[in-house]
């Protein structure tokens, strides 16, 4: 959670914990189990180039590239950017420019990575809510 006063960015004192919420899609395949479409390509745009930057503009304009153009608003992007930043799939800074502050956003987290944290975020809630099932099934794994 971000605080702005007064122009003046303030750390928030408290150590809050991070929810994931993720909503598998069962029947689909790789990551639109649990991206949408254009989800999944606003990461691309980010993994297909992994040391460059971009505003939610310039992410949001990549993505109606590879959609139908227009098809996406900007506020949706910077949603979803924020969700990311949330989670630590992309990192952020602020800097300041006409109209106030802009997001700039790049990768944090490679494909590999997230899925791979997609994996362990899913295998840790069914752990907690289901322990004896999900050992269970793990043991099939190995």
């Amino acid at each position: 959670m971000r605080w702005i006063r007064k122009g003046f960015k303030v750390k928030q004192a408290l150590r809050m914990t991070m929810i994931v919420k993720l909503e598998i899609d069962t029947p689909q395949q790789g990551l639109r189990m649990v991206l949408k479409e254009y989800e999944e390509q606003a990461l691309k745009v980010f993994w297909d180039d992994p040391q460059k930057e971009y505003t939610s503009k310039l992410a949001c304009d990549r993505v109606n590239q590879r959609l139908r153009p227009g098809s996406i608003s900007r506020a949706s992007i910077i949603n979803f950017l924020e969700d990311m930043v949330e989670m630590g799939v992309l990192s952020k800074r602020e800097i300041t420019g006409k109209g106030g502050y802009r997001g700039i956003y790049s990768s944090k987290m490679d494909e590999s990575g997230f899925k791979r944290f997609i994996a362990e975020t899913t295998l840790e809630a069914l752990m907690r809510n289901f322990p004896e099932g999900t050992k269970q099934v793990c043991m099939l794994f190995q």
